[in-house]
């Protein structure tokens, strides 16, 4: 039923019949836009997320829950792995195509204006709003050479530099451990925070010596991990609460492609909004970043300049 009400606004829809198919249909055509429930066979939708933020040509894709969880504790889980928006069934499809055009719309401004302020001098903003994974996919892609320091609500920062896109060295300002590729294991994990990126020389020795896909690949398997109880956590790394504002609606935009991942319930059947219910509360996030003109020198020895 939302792929058949897509279509009729003029979005081009691709289904999915779970989190693990949804992931296939995206790896080999990128959607503009993924729309999934969390309850689902095979790969669930909190592990679809992680994983799709795992690989550099989706680290950006805008993705909408729409999902019968409706706690509050399940929309901060939401957010915190990067959702762009969080919509709890039931549901009145007019928001539901709301939502849609405001995410697309939204997502397009965020990548443009952030790549437009990452060739300048420097860059800054809030994690809540633009993720480290979408971060590090942005400085590969532009092979970015600087300092990325990032805040954490709680007054825990860290550094991470980068050399010609790639991370060489990662550590926290007040702690040993974790550094290098350890370190941005952890750090992948924070959901809120500011950051702040600066071009500045970058010396010494690699001591990361992997990708940026590998190491997005390896932080969303850890944290898979770590969220599975059976298995047992491979890391105990600790997660910081993602925050979300309300925004105004907007009308939709022009037809782009979706992948929607279906929620079955227990009689196999998806479940669908309904028209004649009340819509949700909005809880998309917005970015709001700052040009700043600071220029700094770091090297990769103990002692950060």
């Amino acid at each position: 039923m939302v792929a058949t009400v897509l279509e009729k606004r003029g979005y081009s829809v691709e289904t999915a019949v779970d989190g693990e198919d949804a992931l296939a249909r995206a790896l080999a055509r990128t959607p503009d836009l993924l729309i999934t429930d969390v309850m689902m066979p095979k790969v669930d939708g909190w592990s679809l997320v992680r994983q799709l933020r795992s690989h550099a040509e989706l680290a950006m894709l805008p993705v909408i829950f729409l999902t019968a969880l409706s706690s509050e504790d399940d929309r901060i889980r939401g957010f915190r792995l990067g959702a762009d928006d969080y919509v709890t069934k039931p549901f009145r499809f007019e928001e539901l195509d709301l939502r849609v055009a405001k995410t697309l719309r939204r997502t397009a401004q965020t990548v443009q204006e952030t790549r437009e302020q990452i060739n300048t001098s420097g860059l800054r903003g809030d994690l809540s709003q633009v993720g480290l994974s979408s971060l590090l996919v942005l400085i590969e892609m532009e092979r970015k050479t600087g300092l990325l320091q990032l805040r954490s609500p709680d007054g825990i920062s860290a550094q991470i530099l980068v050399r010609s896109g790639k991370v060489v060295h990662s550590r926290l300002d007040d702690r040993e451990e974790p550094v290098d590729a350890e370190c941005v294991y952890f750090l992948l994990t924070w959901a809120a925070g500011d950051f702040e990126f600066v071009t500045c020389v970058v010396e010494g020795e690699d001591r990361v010596n992997v990708s940026t896909t590998h190491l997005l690949m390896e932080g969303a398997r850890l944290m898979d991990e770590s969220s599975d109880r059976a298995a047992g956590p491979a890391m105990k790394i600790p997660t910081l609460a993602g925050h979300e504002d309300n925004d105004e609606l907007e009308e939709p935009p022009d037809p782009p492609s979706a992948v929607f991942s279906p929620e079955p319930d227990e009689d196999g059947a998806t479940l669908t909004g309904d028209p004649s219910i009340d819509g949700v509360d909005a809880g998309a996030v917005d970015v709001d970043l700052d040009l700043d003109d600071r220029t700094a020198t770091s090297s990769t020895d103990d002692n950060w300049e």
